[in-house]
């Protein structure tokens, strides 16, 4: 069993109490007390005796990432009178044991290595000297460099010699702290809601439960995630975990943070793909790796659909594990996704696409995608972007039968008299809600149009807002990542997407 074990930094005893009680509450199976800042052993036996979990109590030195200023020889004395109360477990420093004698009725105990400025240059040599020492408990703990030092703490986890702890701290180091579970970790630590925690990139305990199924997490569990860089705010982890919840799928979701250079994108497929007991099974792909999947699966020599290979992006892996060797497939689903919002929205069919007008504003990912879609059952498509040079390359590269695609000058846009209007830029994406791409003189909008906002955060953007003020009809970007979203699980799991389910949770979390 890995404990979710919450962390709280001891100030007062009566807030102590309350978050030992929160943490109870919330579904906790260990609490760790930090009592860097609370020097007064007398008082620790009440606030053990009142706890419902089991305890940890620790008292980190500066040096090792805490705030207490005592010399060590004071530091464990503390520690010791906690023992001494009912703490299951007390925590020291591997540097503290070196240098300061630990009694030997010192049980239970963790010994621990913490590094918050990267890998440690010996990581190994301190590995084998937390397993020789007599604390029951090893724990070692690093700054993620890149998402690949994951990997290493996992293998850490694989070949223990006894109950370890072993993850990475900061945003790279996240998928560790979930994963510990399905590597056989000690435990995992977590914050309750709304607090701070005690070092880099700890989790909400609410999250970790419900976002990221922590109670459902087994050894054999499949890993999905998306590939992006930023990555911290995509939706995507609830709508898939919300998804595999709702369909009793043995799956995890998850952000994976990774480098923007393909040579960053590939090292991680690689070692990812390959690892022994991770089961990676799919990737969403995003900004700004969908090229990047592209060139590594055609180097591969890996199947990629003929629509993905013509538009010139993947946005979903697929990865089959049937034999000795995993396969890889690449798919685009934000091309049907485009598609089919707007035939329903019409309640037409794809091929009543042909010959309607209409204007496309951007040419990147998303917008070539739309393109290469709406070229493909022949419509005339105005490419309108801020650097005309890529619009060009775009009507170029499609503008052949049966469509047709030009490129326009942006500011020839608010003369634009196309029925209807794609946006595929992130103009108007949250931070940035005021701003719309049709900027303040917006082209002449009526019952006849329809404008559809890739954007999904905000669900309402300033775009959507001038459209249904002119009385045109509107396509939120809500509803392509859903039906993108749909079309991934459907790929990778072989079952019919809850697609209901999906679209609440991500209209719920972009209510709040």
């Amino acid at each position: 069993m890995t404990y979710l074990c919450v962390a709280i930094f001891v100030t007062d005893l009566p807030k102590a109490k309350r978050d030992m009680a929160l943490a109870a509450e919330a579904g906790a199976d260990i609490v760790e007390l930090r009592i860097d800042q609370f020097t007064d052993p007398r008082q620790l036996p009440p606030l053990l005796d009142r706890s419902l979990l089991p305890c940890i109590v620790t008292c980190r030195p500066i040096s090792e990432g805490g705030r207490c200023e005592l010399p060590s020889p004071e530091r464990l004395a503390l520690l010791l009178a906690a023992q001494a109360g009912k703490a299951s477990y007390i925590d020291i420093e591997l540097e503290t044991i070196r240098h300061t004698k630990v009694p030997p009725d010192c049980r239970p105990f963790i010994v621990s290595s913490h590094d918050f400025t990267g890998r440690p240059e010996r990581l190994y040599n301190i590995l084998d000297e937390l397993n020789a020492s007599p604390a029951s408990v090893a724990k070692i703990v690093w700054t993620a460099r890149s998402i690949r030092d994951n990997l290493e703490a996992f293998e850490i986890l694989q070949h223990k010699t006894k109950p370890t702890i072993a993850f990475c701290m900061g945003e790279h180091g996240l998928i560790s702290r979930i994963l510990t579970k399905k590597f056989g970790a000690f435990l995992t630590f977590c914050t309750l809601d709304n607090d701070p925690g005690t070092a880099p990139g700890q989790i909400p305990i609410s999250d970790m439960k419900k976002l990221y199924r922590w109670d459902f997490i087994t050894e054999k569990t499949k890993v999905y995630g998306v590939v992006a860089n930023p990555v911290k705010h995509s939706m995507s982890p609830a709508i898939h975990n919300a998804a595999f919840d709702a369909t009793n799928y043995d799956g995890i979701y998850l952000p994976l943070l990774v480098e923007p250079s393909y040579e960053s994108f590939k090292a991680f497929i690689e070692e990812f793909v390959n690892f022994d007991g991770l089961h990676l099974a799919g990737l969403s792909i995003t900004i700004p790796h969908k090229q990047n999947a592209l060139r590594y699966l055609r180097q591969k020599n890996a199947e990629v659909e003929p629509l993905a290979q013509s538009i010139g992006s993947v946005n979903t892996i697929i990865i089959d594990r049937t034999s000795s060797t995993p396969r890889l497939r690449g798919i685009n689903t934000d091309y049907a996704a485009i598609l089919d919002s707007i035939t329903a929205k019409l309640n037409i069919t794809r091929q009543d696409l042909a010959g309607r007008n209409v204007a496309v504003l951007g040419a990147g990912g998303t917008g070539r995608t739309a393109v290469a879609a709406l070229a493909h059952y022949g419509a005339t498509v105005t490419v309108y972007n801020r650097t005309r040079d890529r619009a060009d390359e775009l009507a170029r590269e499609f503008g052949q039968p049966p469509g047709k695609v030009a490129a326009a000058p942006l500011e020839s846009l608010r003369h634009c008299t196309c029925p209807i209007i794609i946006n595929t830029t992130s103009v108007g994406m949250s931070p940035n809600v005021d701003q719309s791409p049709l900027g303040q003189t917006p082209p002449p909008l009526g019952p006849d149009n329809l404008v559809f906002d890739s954007v999904y955060n905000p669900m309402k953007t300033r775009l959507l807002t001038q459209a249904q003020a002119a009385g045109a009809r509107t396509i939120s970007g809500v509803e392509m990542f859903v039906r993108q979203a749909v079309a991934q699980f459907e790929a990778w799991t072989g079952q019919r997407a809850p697609s209901d389910v999906m679209r609440q949770v991500i209209e719920r979390r972009l209510a709040h």
